[in-house]
Formats: C-alpha cells, structure tokens, sequence
C-alpha cells in the first residue's frame, strides 16, 4: 500500500491543484499520471448546480458513447414472444422472464444491464430489492423499459451508459480507457456533456455545470474549467 502511496503522490506533484486546466491540456496530463499495469478507465465528475432533493432537479439519464467503453458488457433482457427472438438476434447475452427472475431470486447476478419490455415489468418488479441498489433495475427514465429491444441492445453492447446524480449534486461517469487516446476520450466526453446539458431542469437557475474534473482508476484528479462545457452549447 505504501509503494502505491508513493506513486500516487508522484502522480500528484505533476499537477496544479489549484489550477483549472482546458480540456486538452488534461487529457494530455493524464497518460502521464496514470501508473497502474492494467488499461486504466477514464472517469469524468461533474458538479451540478442541482438540488436532488427536489424530485423536479434529478438529473438522470443515459448515452451511447460513440466509442464505447472498451469492455465487454452482458446484457440481460427480461422478454417474450417476438421481442425475446429481437433480444437474440441483437446480441443479447441472456434472454427470458420468469425463469430469470428466479434465476435472480436465488442469487445469480451474472450480467451487467438489464433491459424489459413494458408489459414484463410486473414480473421483473419482484426484483427492485435485488436489482434496485445494485443499479441494475429496469427503468423508463433511462430507456431500459423499452420495446425497442433491438436498439437497445446494441447500444448497451457498444458503451451506452447510464447516469443519476447524487445527493450532492455530483456525477461520477465512466467515459472509456487511456488506451482510447485523447481524440476518443474526448468525442466521448462532448457526447456525455451534450447529453447532461440537454436534461438541466428547467427549475435549476444560475449555473449548471459548476466544477468539472477528469481521473484514472488510480490516478489523482485533474480540475478542468468548465467554460468548456458551456461553450459546448455556443
């Protein structure tokens, strides 16, 4: 742990705290702060000038990054008839109904989305105490109770994520690995600020996107001015 200690503050002394730094310049930091083995995830935090306390300013959504993710996501689909063949032909890793929602009750957790046609959610919502704190429940507000299995497969498959601010007002969003290389990273980033923007609730006043900052898995953050993502809207 030490030995991690000490690269993490390496890491550290190669940026300015105090500094808001443009885009660019800390995408560009980032390869050089990173020191984990692994292909490290880029993450990017939001502050939002929210309160989520009031139910008229949750921000909560989904996008599909034009990169992906760079893993490999399971997709569960809860479906019958037609669409359960849709689920098949798209991609889907699982497919069914009463025989997941057992599967599930008894401990199975082998997947990582899950997707439901609207007429299955009386089945699936024997789940919301499993699935529901684990992120991993079916919702219409981020497009995973859908009848557009098809689509929404695919867009699962390829990166799509999904997003809900916390009681702070904060978003922790995954936006693809350091092996993507900057100009990736970024398409991904304006794809996800674009996507933030377009849901501001109309009862947020004054500044929305208030502080931003971008990390490794490992790595220390980097602040970053965000006038970037207001002049994402310009």
């Amino acid at each position: 742990m030490a030995k991690l200690s000490k690269k993490y503050a390496e890491a550290e002394e190669k940026i300015d705290r105090e500094r808001r730094y443009d885009m660019d310049e800390a995408l560009s930091i980032l390869p050089q702060i990173k020191y984990a083995k692994f292909d490290e995830t880029v993450e990017l935090a939001l502050r939002l000038g929210v309160d989520p306390r009031h139910a008229d300013q949750m921000v909560r959504g989904s996008v599909a990054l034009p990169n992906g993710l760079g893993k490999q996501v399971k997709v569960l689909v809860f479906a019958k008839g037609q669409k359960e063949k849709e689920a098949q032909e798209a991609g889907a890793d699982y497919v069914g109904a009463e025989d997941f929602v057992e599967k599930i009750q008894k401990g199975w957790l082998d997947f990582d989305k899950t997707i439901a046609t609207p007429d299955i959610m009386g089945v699936v919502s024997k789940l919301g105490k499993i699935l529901g704190p684990r992120g991993l429940m079916p919702n219409p507000k981020v497009g995973t109770v859908t009848f557009d299995i098809a689509k929404t497969v695919k867009e699962m498959k390829a990166g799509r994520v999904e997003f809900r601010v916390d009681k702070a007002g904060n978003l922790h969003v995954p936006v693809g690995k350091i092996s993507f290389g900057k100009e990736k990273i970024l398409e991904n980033i304006n794809s996800l600020l674009e996507t933030v923007i377009r849901l501001k609730p109309s009862s947020s006043k004054g500044t929305y996107i208030k502080g931003m900052a971008i990390c490794t898995t490992m790595s220390p953050g980097i602040k970053i001015d965000p006038i970037y993502a207001r002049n994402l809207t310009k």
